[in-house]
């Protein structure tokens, strides 16, 4: 079933675009280069500058999984700009193995506070601070109905409760690459601009979700409009504000009986969760039939043996356009003549990579606070200190440093 729905997403592409998809290309040497495949390897390809490539970093659930991260979207513009819509839980491990540059990878729009969509902030804000990011991480969320239920209360008690993280981190290194800039917008705006540069204009509106304060998103660049919906019930807003999208990404949640028989819920609260928290397969379908984007994405659901036929088949019920229906690693190239799905290919073991800005050195001796106590370090085992003694001289000499 899993080639029919590929076939079924790659064909509807074909249709779109006048093109024809090979098994990845005619082999004419048996030495020479291959030809394209029908994956994409990370960091291999120039992105034409009115291209957008849009990442799945995580489209699953708030429970762990190690093949589904919860969601997370990373928007690369043929600008350089960059975007990520969302980090949730377990995302990050699919954004490092991109091995793009933290420096890159500063700005974060969250569509609303449940773990599954921000839980992965202490990942990239500590893991890009100790490798290689050179400044602030950079947040747009929404307001709440009440200053606590807002982005900004999060965030600054996200800061609050890692506060012996950072402290020792600041002792030794950079402290500016922990900070974190937050800019809260109002979650009741309607289309409003919440960020325009560099030629990129993003937009929020209202979503419905569990309480007040989620939002969609709309980023519109070089003429084409891709849209991200969050969690939500289907609305009157995204139905007026993505319609004719190039690209427009809505969840559609597993089903009640699935909910029941994968996902440990009780009749009455999969019923509820799965058709009014959340967004069905067949309303999801007739989102999308309203909508008619040149190209719909469904997420937000463990897409495997035992979920995808029932969700593509209720989808399929109100909806017959181009479809994907999403899992991590999934990338799309977006341009005004086509859309092209792919699969990324990327190492399990990738490290950071350095980008064109060198690492802040650690601060100066005493321009931070040492939140080491004499007593603590009265502990140390000066045989250590001897062991590594040519280490860190041969080091030092390597490096210019007294």
């Amino acid at each position: 079933m899993m080639q029919r729905l590929l076939f079924a997403t790659l064909f509807s592409v074909s249709v779109i675009t006048g093109g024809a998809f090979a098994a990845g290309g005619v082999v004419k040497s048996p030495t020479g280069v291959a030809p394209d495949r029908y994956v994409y390897y990370p960091g291999t390809e120039v992105l034409a500058k009115d291209e957008i490539r849009l990442i799945a970093c995580g489209t699953g659930l708030p429970a762990a999984r190690r093949g589904q991260a919860a969601t997370c979207f990373l928007f690369e513009l043929g600008n350089g700009d960059k975007f990520l819509f969302d980090i949730g839980t377990g995302s990050m491990a699919n954004v490092a193995a991109l091995m793009i540059p933290y420096d890159m990878l500063d700005k974060i729009f969250l569509s609303h506070l449940h773990t599954d969509h921000w839980g992965d902030l202490a990942t990239i804000w500590a893991g890009g601070w100790t490798a290689g990011r050179t400044g602030p991480l950079k947040i747009w969320g929404p307001s709440g109905a009440t200053p606590e239920m807002g982005t900004k209360y999060a965030v600054d008690h996200f800061l609050k409760a890692y506060t012996w993280d950072a402290t020792t981190r600041n002792a030794k290194l950079s402290p500016k690459p922990g900070l974190i800039e937050v800019t809260e917008f109002d979650y009741k705006g309607e289309n409003k601009v919440i960020y325009e540069e560099n030629g990129v204009t993003i937009r929020s509106w209202p979503a419905i979700h569990a309480g007040d304060g989620a939002v969609s998103f709309s980023l519109e660049y070089a003429g084409m409009k891709v849209v991200f919906g969050g969690d939500t019930f289907p609305n009157k807003w995204y139905v007026k504000f993505a319609k004719d999208a190039d690209l427009a990404i809505h969840e559609v949640f597993l089903t009640p009986s699935e909910l029941v028989e994968w996902y440990g819920q009780s009749p009455g609260q999969a019923l509820g969760v799965g058709t009014q928290v959340h967004t069905s397969p067949p309303a999801f379908g007739k989102v999308m039939s309203e909508v008619n984007p040149r190209h719909a994405v469904g997420y937000h659901f463990f897409n495997e043996e035992g979920t995808r036929y029932g969700i593509y088949d209720g989808v399929r019920s109100t909806y017959d356009g181009p479809l994907s229906l999403a899992t991590d690693n999934m990338v799309w190239n977006i341009t005004k003549d086509k859309i092209v799905e792919r699969m990324a290919v990327s190492p399990e073991d990738a490290w950071s990579v350095p980008g064109s800005t060198p690492p802040p050195p650690p601060p100066a001796p005493g321009t931070v606070p040492d939140p080491m106590t004499d007593w603590i370090k009265a502990g140390r085992w000066e045989p250590a200190n001897k062991a590594q003694g040519d280490l860190v001289k041969t080091f030092k000499k390597e490096h210019g440093m007294k």
